[in-house]
């Protein structure tokens, strides 16, 4: 058993990776393979990892979800009740009443159950402009980190300059956390190796530059949160996916357009936007898989959906009705038909025939009113100003069944005896977790 346990949850770290992190290695005494589950991306693979339970028992089925009742489409900003099992912090406080846990920014962990939380929470003004905020428990603390540190700089966290200094202020942030709180569980999610292997490739020079600066990083966050808590706390370093290298990209929107599935309506400002009422079929993209909405769940424009992809380059595998069992993506949050990218290809949101007619979101970092995720926001157009309407530039993605080593991660241990066996999934962490405190 252990009194502190730090879970590092880092995107994107392969077990090549360690031995250019000279601070990762000296800490990871004893690592195996970890494998994501499908849907191999943030959000599922977050709430794999701290339930313990799959997408079919838990609900979060990828990145955003399509709330049919209202036709909206919600991207990255669901509250923690999204997640429909308990995460590794309710379980704590239910059989360990006086151990505490502190969450920092990993995706819908507003209003969890942690003791200590702080997250991205920047407020949308009426202008359509956005302030720079946290959401933090207790309220306060954003404001004290803030005269500390400054302010979080979300224009680090995602966008052309997402960079280290993003990753730099949640590790600042967390040492100051673990003296001020001294949390028994410590969940803290850094960003930094997503970025330049989605954008040039996980082999490339900017991709391999991260994995050193990030492990600069880590260096400090061992030391300071050590020192921080009084004494050294089991440190579990696990990758939520890896990165691999795409030269090709589908189109499932425009596709399901061009079969009359999919309807448009105007674009305030210009543009089209996805007429969701009106479609009989649309997708929610999502790196390299995507759920397709069938209106009225109507079988047989579910099959034509499926008949559009099968054999098409760039999918693997389109699953239908309880074929979604296999990947246990039976929830009623899913897509009627779940279409599966090979994995050096990925799938970009674009529903627009022509440039000229996309709305004016896509041309800037808006994560919110797209109805997909779009790494293509990494690009900036000179010529333009704003964000390229070009997916080919993307050169890494995640996502697709990890059916190969090349797409296993990998879990470390400060700590030897804390793994057991040759290999764990990421519904094996919220056990491992639990199990150093007894429960």
């Amino acid at each position: 058993m252990n009194d502190h346990v730090v879970l590092l949850s880092i995107p994107g770290l392969r077990a090549s990776d360690l031995g250019a992190m000279s601070n990762l290695s000296r800490m990871a005494v004893d690592q195996m393979s970890l494998g994501p589950s499908f849907p191999c991306v943030t959000c599922p693979v977050q709430a794999n990892m701290t339930t313990g339970v799959l997408p079919h028992k838990h609900g979060v089925v990828a990145n955003g979800f399509f709330y049919r009742d209202q036709q909206q489409v919600e991207m990255w900003t669901a509250w923690n009740e999204c997640i429909q099992a308990p995460q590794i912090w309710d379980t704590l406080h239910a059989e360990r009443p006086g151990v505490t846990s502190a969450v920092w920014f990993p995706m819908h962990s507003k209003g969890c159950g942690a003791d200590y939380i702080c997250t991205p929470a920047p407020i949308h003004n009426p202008d359509g402009s956005e302030s720079l905020w946290c959401y933090t428990r207790p309220t306060e603390l954003y404001g004290e980190l803030r005269d500390e540190l400054g302010h979080f700089p979300l224009q680090h966290f995602w966008g052309p300059l997402a960079n280290i200094k993003s990753s730099a202020w949640i590790i600042d942030s967390a040492m100051i956390a673990a003296r001020r709180f001294r949390p028994n569980f410590f969940y803290i999610y850094i960003t930094h190796l997503d970025y330049a292997a989605q954008k040039n490739g996980p082999d490339s020079p900017e991709a391999l530059q991260a994995v050193k600066d990030l492990d600069d990083g880590l260096g400090r966050l061992f030391n300071g949160v050590t020192q921080g808590l009084g004494k050294d706390p089991l440190w579990l370093i696990a990758s939520e996916y890896v990165i691999t290298p795409v030269n090709h990209v589908t189109y499932p929107n425009r596709v399901l357009r061009e079969a009359g599935l999919l309807k448009t309506k105007p674009a305030e400002g210009g543009g089209e936007l996805i007429d969701f009422a009106a479609s009989d079929a649309w997708a929610l993209v999502d790196h390299q898989f995507s759920h397709v909405f069938v209106r009225e769940a109507n079988a047989q424009v579910a099959q034509q959906v499926a008949q559009l992809f099968s054999r098409r380059e760039g999918i693997a595998e389109v699953l239908t009705g309880d074929d979604r069992q296999k990947y246990d993506l039976n929830h009623p949050r899913s897509g009627e038909v779940i279409l599966i990218s090979s994995p050096n290809s990925w799938q970009a949101y674009y529903y627009w025939l022509n440039d000229a007619d996309a709305p004016p979101f896509a041309r800037t970092v808006d994560i919110h009113r797209k109805p997909g995720y779009d790494p293509v926001e990494m690009f900036f157009d000179p010529a333009t100003r704003g964000i390229p309407l070009n997916a080919t530039l993307v050169q890494g993605s995640h996502g697709a069944p990890a059916k190969s080593e090349a797409q296993r991660g990998v879990i470390a241990a400060s700590q030897r005896g804390v793994l057991v066996g040759n290999a764990m999934a990421d519904i094996d962490v919220a056990g491992l977790v639990l199990q150093q405190f007894g429960v």
